[in-house]
């Protein structure tokens, strides 16, 4: 029998990346839980933590904490059969990993109903989408939305539409850099703007108009400074339909290939058995997200889309919820 006072202290570590944060959520000293972890790791024969900055979970660790996570939903679903196991009424933390982009557009339309007729609180892990699926993997999430269509061993993955992205400058950028009609070999030659490391997006719209190869680039963190970044003409750079759709029509931004977008399929991840709770907001993001998400003619993970649609048929404001 697991001592769930010990698990509870890897999964603060983990989550809060590191001792001294995980000590402060969990009320206690940071040597206290150093020896939770040490007691836990004495129990089990085996390493759970790699103390590194942050710390990672070993494979054991992972495992426990994919426990952790089906305890915590299953015993949300029992709770209602069960009252008496509710013991101040609070509201339910769910832990999720999402893409900055989703975040910044469709996300907060999609499950704040959902969020107060469930009561639940939401603990969102920012990162690229093509990357949020590692931390499913790691058990730090009960579920992540990610453009890898595979779901893990344990896991179930459905495709909620995807995200059309469309590669934009200032018209000052582009009077600065293009002459004539832009090439695929000009824009390489110009600085553009991408997320971070682990963002890969415009390296393969450059591949899908024929070049292959480095470029200069800047690196953005944030969805918001991309798009101010874009508008002072600093770079290019491949930005969600929805979160420009004023900026293009009113000409702060400019399309550089006319009607040629790009769409990236989003998926929903998550762990079979691990209660109603995500199973219902599973059914939710099926039956919503499709008022703000494309639905692709491929399932393929990036494929060229068509025309800019109208705000109407996106189902959403000129400016989209960020």
């Amino acid at each position: 029998m697991f001592d769930y006072k010990l698990l509870a202290a890897l999964s603060a570590v983990v989550e809060q990346a590191g001792f001294e944060r995980a000590a402060q959520v969990l009320g206690l000293s940071q040597p206290a839980v150093s020896q939770r972890i040490k007691l836990l790791e004495a129990r089990i024969g085996r390493p759970v933590l790699v103390r590194a900055t942050p710390p990672v979970p070993t494979e054991t660790g992972r495992r426990l904490l994919y426990h952790v996570q089906q305890v915590l939903l299953l015993e949300r679903d029992l709770r209602q059969y069960v009252p008496t196991l509710d013991e101040d009424g609070a509201p339910e933390r769910l832990r999720l990993a999402i893409n900055a982009d989703s975040l910044a557009t469709w996300w907060a339309a999609a499950v704040g109903q959902f969020c107060f007729e469930q009561r639940i609180l939401l603990d969102l892990v920012v990162d690229d989408q093509a990357v949020s699926l590692k931390r499913l993997r790691a058990g730090e999430v009960a579920a992540c939305v990610c453009a890898n269509e595979r779901p893990l061993s344990g896991a179930r993955s459905e495709l909620l539409g995807a995200m059309r992205y469309r590669a934009v400058a200032s018209p000052g950028f582009r009077l600065r850099h293009f002459t004539g009609p832009v090439t695929a070999q000009q824009i390489a030659c110009s600085p553009a703007l991408v997320f971070g490391p682990d963002d890969y997006l415009q390296h393969r719209y450059l591949a899908s108009l024929g070049y292959e190869g480095g470029f200069q680039h800047h690196y953005c963190p944030s969805s918001e400074g991309f798009i101010r970044m874009a508008e002072a003409g600093v770079g290019w750079g491949l930005v969600p339909e929805l979160q420009i759709l004023e900026q293009l029509r009113d000409g702060r931004l400019q399309e550089l290939f006319a009607d040629t977008p790009i769409d990236v399929p989003l998926y929903w991840h998550y762990w079979r058995n691990s209660g109603d709770v995500l199973k219902r907001m599973t059914e939710h993001l099926l039956a919503s997200t499709p008022r703000w998400l494309i639905v692709p003619r491929t399932t393929a993970v990036l494929a060229l889309g068509a025309s800019l649609p109208s705000p109407e048929r996106l189902g959403v404001p000129l400016n989209p919820p960020r």
